[in-house]
């Protein structure tokens, strides 16, 4: 029996079959389902079993897995986007890198419809483990995360090095430390910020002239009364609802996790040497990985823009020299 086939063969009569766990179920309309094809279904159960696993598998596969830069010969770079799951963010950097490293981003469950995102690391890490083997046999790999994601690169390297997959490379990108999102280190970088704003403000004041002052105090109090215009409410986005729920479930994550160890090489890849007094407390992955080492981009480079145009250039030239290769310009 050719399942694929056989399949369509029950879907002409309307017949659905799914996996149940270890068992088939099916759906259909009175009478479709004759003694005929349910001795069939039962005969070759698990060939059908198998057949439909595969294909939920490779449904899955192209879910989560974005090829950026598919070609090349180089151990493939499997990346996690920000607290998004955005992982357009590695374009520029995929481009640079050029057409010898395949790079593939790797999206959370929660993206699309019908999808609920993940809300723990180590469950993450496990959906993306499974997604891997599936979408390329065993191999070595370099796993690569940028801020928010880079906690979940580090999980995921850990479990496939745990079951016996080499990993070349643990490469992180402007990542802070798990606890950094814990509520009482976000509200105390919060108020940090405000005390800094408010002394921005006292010191522009100060520079003034009286007069100046005065209308500056006068025009911000105006603002601060003056009633916002009233605009009819757009309807929701689904795909910005989504996005937010992911956003959502990774912050949960990120603060319920606390990081092992990883027994390889990890690479942190800092925007420049002044994110290292961040509060984001990027130097404690140290701690965590038998083989650390850090890489800095340019002075005056920003978390949130160091894998853009111009600093993605700087980065794929760190990248190559930590995989121990030559950089080739890419065109």
């Amino acid at each position: 029996m050719k399942t694929p086939a056989f399949l369509a063969r029950l879907g002409e009569h309307d017949i659905r079959v799914w996996a149940d766990g270890e068992g088939l179920r099916c759906n259909a309309p009175a009478g479709a389902l004759t003694n005929e094809l349910r001795e069939e279904l039962k005969r070759h159960k698990d060939e059908i079993l198998q057949f439909l696993r595969s294909a939920g598998s490779l449904v899955q596969q192209q879910r989560a897995i974005v090829p950026l830069q598919p070609r090349g010969a180089h151990p493939p770079v499997f990346a996690f986007g920000g607290h998004n799951g955005d992982v357009f963010c590695f374009r520029a950097l995929a481009r640079h890198l050029g057409e010898d490293q395949p790079l593939f981003g790797l999206q959370p469950p929660g993206l699309e419809d019908g999808q609920k995102p993940l809300d723990r690391i180590e469950d993450l890490a496990a959906f993306f483990a499974g997604v891997i083997r599936g979408f390329r046999p065993p191999a070595t790999y370099v796993i690569a995360g940028f801020c928010a994601g880079g906690a979940i690169a580090f999980e995921l390297a850990r479990k496939l090095l745990e079951e016996g997959q080499p990993i070349a490379l643990l490469a992180l990108f402007g990542t802070p430390y798990p606890t950094s999102y814990r509520r009482l280190p976000r509200l105390r970088r919060w108020l940090a910020e405000e005390v800094q704003r408010v002394a921005r403000q006292l010191r522009l004041l100060a520079s003034m002239p009286a007069s100046e002052r005065r209308s500056f105090i006068a025009e911000k109090l105006h603002r601060r009364k003056a009633p916002g215009l009233v605009e009819a409410p757009e309807q929701p986005n689904p795909a910005l609802a989504r996005r937010a729920s992911v956003q959502r479930a990774t912050f949960t994550a990120l603060r319920r996790y606390l990081p092992g160890h990883f027994a390889g090489r990890l690479v942190h890849f800092l925007p420049s040497r002044e994110w290292v007094n961040s509060p984001d407390q990027p130097l404690r992955w140290r701690s965590c990985a038998r083989h650390p080492a850090e890489y800095y981009g340019p002075n005056g480079c920003e978390l949130d823009v160091m894998l853009l145009e111009p600093y993605a250039r700087v980065f794929a030239e760190l990248f190559a020299k930590a995989r121990g290769t030559p950089f080739a310009v890419a065109n």
